[in-house]
């Protein structure tokens, strides 16, 4: 290596990712480089973040989708497109309720010491000090959101938006009130969405009870899970061909411990097989139970208070029992009384609440409800043809599924925090339903013909009602905003398929209501981030990862001590502490926020769940840092020799730069194609192979001997100079969306010298594919030059000679190739190490090492090379401890007992080892045999 031609670099010599990052957002968002900036004549580009809760913090998923977000946000942006990507937060009703409560009751005081007014100003300052970690955590992630434009859903002008969205459903009557069951909370006593229940197996029992037919002749046994709600029984079912039972339909029962007489009935919806084929009918208190009651024109007999204590209408001996103690007592009663005739061990799914942990009831109770089947018809039109799109396609059977089996929508909650539904009550009970509460007295007035009192609706709207406007009412409806005009419809939602039927599909109904347009044209859905081993990540299982952990480092005494303080499962607490100590012994390292979202992009196979894998993102680290060397060396080769690049540059026609340049214009090409199928692993994979499998690890090793030959000219250097910096400037731009950091911090140093101007990579330009410019020829050579190198490093590295020992070689082969290898000979001579080369025809040398390509060989004479003794027996005893390597991997795969009781990823490890010594063997041997002939020579 000449000296004269060195320079040392601008960049230090180790890549520090967290000062990098920190100050690059911080100019990226001061300089307001976030806003819509671009070409007025091209389409706009939209995507409405899902706003995250204001009592969240950063999860995984969020790391997954906010990756996803970001990268098509910056390619857009790259574009010249004027990209808005919306943020904001979601007011969370039932979570920062619940949070606020209980600080209170740390106090020793509750939301109702403090009244309604007062709590709510509570709220607000919790919110205004605390309500902002998942906003500052999602900067530390990178997303290039426009934070000028946040909004919160109870902020006026949007809480104007919910309140307008209610009057005209209302107004349509679209919106009624109406006593239904609900999933009712009995410990925050208020109805809560199907997505807030968490259903999960438990341990119970199940109980058959005696019911004594009214006409004396015997009894009708029922099997139930929950006995204190036969309180409220108005029927017993059985299935309408069910032989056994069939002569009983239409005669009646006496429900023990009432004496109320209810009638025998026939339903299909019946399981004959289930318990003795007989069912309680309670429709107060089963959702089931309330459609086979509407079918048969039952009553309702509500038995519960709010709070999940017995009625006062039940039976004195009962009333004001919690539930469960009122279940402990009937089962005794009937038991005394000869009423019930077995108890069986069963488990059976549990509903509880996400935030309380109670077990809900489903709950007879006066609510507000969106008729939701008129709304639903358009929405599926909307994706039948083709409107919007989802993706991975087979996602839009699910939502068909859903849609076209729609039930009315329970939107009022029973608490304080949240948007309260704006309908007004006079003294004789008359409903006002008013957008302004100035307004709505002036109604009344008008209704009464003098000023009254009026008193509000207490209840507050549920959460997704808001949500389900987000996408139209942050861009300012209902007036008719510029915002609005331009980037509505939006582009792509990005949200995970657990909410496809609770925010999707509510955006579509409302966004076609109240604009006549879509709210997004496609929407991208993402699978679960899991654990290493398939598991879900949890709280209760100790195995959930902080994506900022991950970013920024831990030690492991400090994530023991999170893990084992967030479990909802104490008594495991020793043994998630003895598993992280087993999988982190050392803690995290910090990986840095690229390479944890470059993880996350290549694992973002459509549709399907994600395990995640440290051994990933770690070796991401690594790529960060390859690529920071690689940096290193370009700007060592070129910085001092003025800008290289330029239109007025010489064209090199040195075979690698031309190798090079062909094999960016299909990086280009096949990125543009990941983008815009969302294969985002796909992208990944590409940028990655070319910028280590060939920009790294082939081109700058293939250009060293242009840069360090003191017998070219310069303008030849030059040229090389120029296409090695130009393609680094043309990646980092192709990688930018997946790793914004460092590429901005790499571009700031290599833009110049390709004489690309511009304050940031954000907004320079996205590379464009230049159809025909491929190079197939240079390609095909340097396919042979990479191919022919390998396979003598290859030999060299079976055969043990030191990588600096210049070797001979010696070629059998046709014409063609060996033309090839004249044409390039000394390039494959410096990457290669070889001394000369030769060709033979017809005698193929003894004793030397052999290589094998399609239509050539090589030969590497080993006699005074290497020392064939000592490498005898180093490929004896290397054969030796293979062969018994792979005994005993057999053995253990043969076990039966082995492949019934381990898991199916230690299966597999153990097949991949099988099959990684399998694969070695024949080169072992191949290579003894090598030294055995070369040792009879000598």
């Amino acid at each position: 290596m000449n000296p004269s031609i060195m320079t040392e670099p601008s960049l230090p010599k180790s890549y520090d990712s967290t000062s990098v990052e920190r100050r690059w957002y911080t100019q990226w968002e001061e300089k307001g480089f976030f806003a819509p900036t671009g070409d007025p004549d091209l389409p706009a580009y939209c995507i409405m973040i899902p706003p995250p809760n204001v009592t969240g913090s950063l999860h995984m998923g969020h790391a997954f989708q906010d990756t996803i977000m970001d990268a098509l946000i910056r390619r857009r942006r790259m574009q010249g497109q004027r990209v808005l990507w919306q943020t904001g937060t979601d007011h969370a009703g039932i979570a920062t309720q619940m949070l606020v409560e209980r600080q209170l009751e740390a106090t020793g005081k509750s939301r109702h010491d403090l009244g309604r007014e007062a709590f709510l100003e509570r709220v607000w300052s919790w919110k205004a000090h605390s309500g902002d970690t998942i906003v500052r955590q999602l900067r530390r992630l990178g997303a290039s959101c426009d934070w000028s434009r946040e909004r919160f859903t109870m902020d006026p002008a949007l809480s104007h938006a919910v309140r307008e969205a209610f009057v005209r459903l209302y107004n349509e009557g679209l919106i009624y009130r109406g006593k239904r069951l609900v999933n009712w909370d009995p410990v925050l006593q208020t109805a809560v969405s199907d997505l807030e229940v968490i259903s999960e197996e438990e341990k119970g029992f199940l109980w058959h009870l005696r019911y004594p037919l009214a006409n004396g002749e015997g009894f009708v046994v029922v099997a139930t899970t929950r006995p204190e709600t036969m309180l409220g029984d108005v029927a017993v079912a059985v299935h309408p061909e069910d032989e056994r039972y069939a002569h009983w339909v239409g005669s009646e029962v006496v429900l023990p411990l009432t004496g109320r007489r209810i009638p025998v009935i026939a339903d299909s919806y019946v399981d004959p097989k289930f318990g003795t084929g007989c069912v309680k009918i309670t429709p107060a208190h089963d959702f089931n139970d309330y459609e086979m009651g509407q079918r048969h024109g039952l009553p309702l007999i509500n038995i519960l208070t709010p709070d999940a204590h017995i009625h006062e209408q039940a039976p004195e001996a009962y009333r004001g029992l919690d539930r469960f103690e009122a279940r402990k007592r009937i089962v005794e009663d009937l038991e005394r009384q000869g009423l019930l005739a077995k108890v069986e061990d069963h488990r059976l799914m549990i509903p509880r609440g996400d935030r309380s942990r109670a077990v809900l009831e489903p709950f007879l109770t006066d609510q507000w409800f969106v008729k939701v089947a008129p709304l639903a018809k358009e929405a599926i039109c909307a994706v039948e043809d083709g409107r919007i799109r989802f993706i991975p396609g087979n996602w839009d059977k699910t939502y068909f599924e859903w849609m076209r089996n729609i039930q009315d929508w329970c939107i009022s909650r029973q608490i304080w925090w949240g948007h309260r539904i704006p309908v007004w009550y006079g003294p004789d009970g008359h409903l006002f339903v008013c957008n302004c509460e100035e307004q709505v007295y002036e109604m009344a007035a008008e209704h009464y013909g003098y000023y009254v009192d009026l008193i509000q609706d207490p209840d507050v709207l549920d959460t997704w009602f808001s949500s389900a406007l987000w996408p139209f009412a942050t861009l300012g409806w209902p007036k008719v905003t510029p915002d609005l005009h331009t980037y509505y419809p939006t582009d792509v939602l990005v949200t995970g398929f657990d909410i496809i039927f609770f925010w999707v599909a509510r955006m579509i109904m409302m966004g076609l209501k109240f604009t006549g347009q879509v709210p997004f044209r496609h929407v991208y859905i993402t699978g679960l981030v899991r654990d290493g081993e398939g598991n879900k990540m949890s709280k209760s299982k100790g195995n959930i990862l902080d994506p900022l952990d991950l970013i920024d480092g831990i030690d492991l005494e400090t994530l023991v001590s999170k893990r084992t303080r967030e479990m909802m499962q104490p008594h495991l607490a020793k043994k998630i502490e003895a598993a992280t100590r087993k999988e982190f012994p050392q803690g995290i390292t910090p990986v840095g926020t690229d390479a944890l979202r470059f993880t996350m992009a290549s694992l973002a196979t459509q549709g399907r769940d994600v395990k995640f894998d440290m051994g990933r993102v770690e070796g991401y680290r690594n790529f960060c840092n390859k690529l920071w060397n690689a940096a290193r060396f370009v700007l060592m080769n070129v910085e001092g020799h003025g800008a290289v690049g330029g239109d007025d540059a010489q064209e090199s026609m040195f075979l690698p730069d031309r190798w090079i340049r062909s094999r960016l214009q299909r990086v280009v090409v096949a990125m543009d194609g990941a983008f815009e199928r969302y294969r985002f692993d796909e992208a990944a994979l590409v940028i990655y192979h070319f910028l280590w499998g060939e920009f790294c690890d082939w081109y700058l090793e293939l250009v060293k001997p242009v840069l360090y030959d003191d017998a070219l000219a310069e303008t030849e250097k030059s040229a090389t100079r120029r296409v090695m910096v130009e393609t680094l400037e043309t990646a980092l731009r192709l990688l930018h969306p997946l790793m914004p950091f460092i590429t901005e911090e790499l571009w700031q140093k290599v833009a110049p010298l390709a004489m690309r101007g511009g304050e940031t990579i954000m907004r320079a330009s996205w590379p464009q594919s230049q159809p025909g410019s491929e190079d197939e020829t240079a390609e095909a050579e340097a396919d042979f030059v990479m191919r022919l190198v390998t396979l003598i490093r290859t030999v060299r590295a079976e055969m043990n000679v030191p990588p600096a020992k210049r070797l001979p070689l010696v070629v059998v082969g046709e014409a063609m190739l060996i033309e090839s290898l004249r044409r390039h000979e000394k390039l494959i001579m410096a990457m290669a190490r070889l001394e000369s080369w030769q060709v033979v025809e017809g005698v193929v040398p003894e004793g030397a090492a052999t290589g094998v390509m399609p239509g050539l060989q090589v030969f590497i004479p080993l006699a005074g090379v290497i020392d064939l003794e000592v490498e005898e027996v180093r490929l004896e005893k290397a054969l030796q401890q293979l062969e018994a390597d792979l005994a005993r991997v057999t053995n253990k795969l043969a076990n039966a007992g082995f492949l019934a009781k381990a898991k199916e990823e230690v299966v597999a490890l153990e097949r991949a080892k099988e099959s990684d010594l399998k694969e070695k063997r024949p080169g072992l041997v191949e290579a003894l045999a090598r030294i055995h002939a070369a040792r009879r020579l000598t």
